[in-house]
């Protein structure tokens, strides 16, 4: 397993030297001092017009926090996605660039384990449902429930949003702890398709109400990707669309009022544990919950606000109603794992093939050698229980 680089088109080369550069924030200007050339010699050499020393190889792909095999790979993938930003803060800049970064890493990454493999992605993407002139809540409440139909949901609670985006649909979704105050990143590429990056230092039904909002998103605007900022002041069609397709596909009207009227039967006030209980059911926030009866007129308008100037419904309360057992993890990282389901089987099946060592596979998808060994933990087994009559046809 060995670090070989194989030959590439130095137009190709050049390219992805220019997104590597990018990705890394150097400028043309610093990287040509790096290798000791004109500003204009390395133009030549991101346009594929003046080929590449080896030396300047390894002093650029050093300047830029990578290694030369990993530029020269035949394989790998060098991504230029740009998910489109909402104005945010100049602090926040290096948190966004940061995010994008990660998140081009991850898909290059992917797509690189399945070009080495031999696999071909099939999404199942539905068909995009563009924003109407309108009533746009009533737009996106319908959509939902089509597509809650059409993914065969029924009037269930949705407990496991990425491998519903990552495995029935062919969304690519990935999970890591960013700092900041992004939730989630969206990006969409032809050659790639639909990209999620979530933030894992959420809880998870933040993190699932940030998923759904984007995967509205890619229904309705897939083409013009989006970054979600908590706590920001969402006012466009296009957020209020994503906002209530988010209500609407993790609470289905007609579930939460059929739940309601269940738990609250005989009941002449709403109470803390009627709230505790139909968020438990839904897998949402108690604020999501609240939100949403006040929606559709099972709470009046207020209550949240209501509540949160009389206490708030504590996590204390939660345990008190539904048992610590039953409590779900509420950070996402710790929930969902290191890489999602897929990506995690590309790995295993790469390190079996001897296709990558464990560094190269740290490198790959950012994560440490640890994190890569609790990755292909049991993998032992399963080679060694192998047996030509679990052998899969293709």
């Amino acid at each position: 397993m060995s670090e070989t680089t194989l030959p590439l088109p130095d137009q190709k080369t050049g390219e992805r030297l220019r997104i590597a550069r990018e990705a890394a924030k150097v400028t043309q200007a610093v990287a040509a001092d790096a290798i000791g050339v004109a500003r204009t010699t390395l133009v030549a050499i991101e346009q594929g017009q003046r080929r590449v020393r080896t030396e300047e190889l390894q002093k650029l792909a050093s300047t830029y926090g990578t290694s030369a095999n990993a530029i020269l790979r035949r394989e790998a993938i060098h991504l230029d996605l740009v998910p489109r930003f909402r104005r945010l803060p100049e602090n926040q800049q290096a948190t966004t660039d940061e995010a994008v970064r990660l998140l081009n890493k991850l898909v290059s990454a992917e797509v690189e384990l399945e070009n080495a493999l031999g696999i071909s992605r099939q999404p199942n993407y539905p068909a995009e449902r563009p924003i109407l002139p309108g009533d746009v809540k009533a737009q996106a409440e319908q959509d939902a429930q089509d597509m809650r139909d059409w993914l065969g949901l029924g009037p269930g609670p949705v407990f496991d949003i990425v491998s519903l985006l990552s495995l029935q649909i062919g969304i690519r979704v990935y999970v890591r702890r960013m700092p900041g105050k992004i939730s989630g990143l969206f990006a969409y590429d032809d050659a790639v398709g639909a990209c999620i990056l979530l933030n894992g230092a959420h809880p998870l039904d933040r993190l699932t109400q940030t998923a759904v909002h984007e995967f509205a998103h890619f229904m309705s605007t897939r083409n013009r990707p989006e970054v979600v900022t908590e706590g920001e002041i969402l006012l466009s069609r296009e957020e209020r669309y994503a906002n209530s397709f988010a209500r609407s596909f993790l609470t289905p009207a007609r579930a939460v009022r059929q739940k309601f009227a269940e738990i609250t039967s005989g009941q002449s006030h709403l109470t803390r544990r009627h709230i505790i209980l139909l968020a438990h059911a839904f897998g949402v926030s108690r604020e999501a919950m609240v939100r949403r009866l006040e929606e559709i007129s099972l709470a009046k308008p207020g209550t949240w606000d209501w509540f949160t100037a009389n206490g708030g419904i504590s996590e204390d309360q939660v345990e008190a109603v539904v048992g610590a057992s039953l409590k779900r993890h509420p950070h996402a990282q710790e929930s969902l794992g290191l890489i999602p389901p897929r990506l995690s089987l590309l790995v295993r099946e790469a390190w079996k093939r001897e296709l990558y060592s464990e560094g190269q596979l740290a490198r790959l998808l950012d994560l440490d050698r640890h994190q890569i060994r609790e990755i292909l933990d049991g993998i032992d087994a399963e080679i060694g229980e192998a047996d030509d009559l679990l052998k899969l046809s293709h």
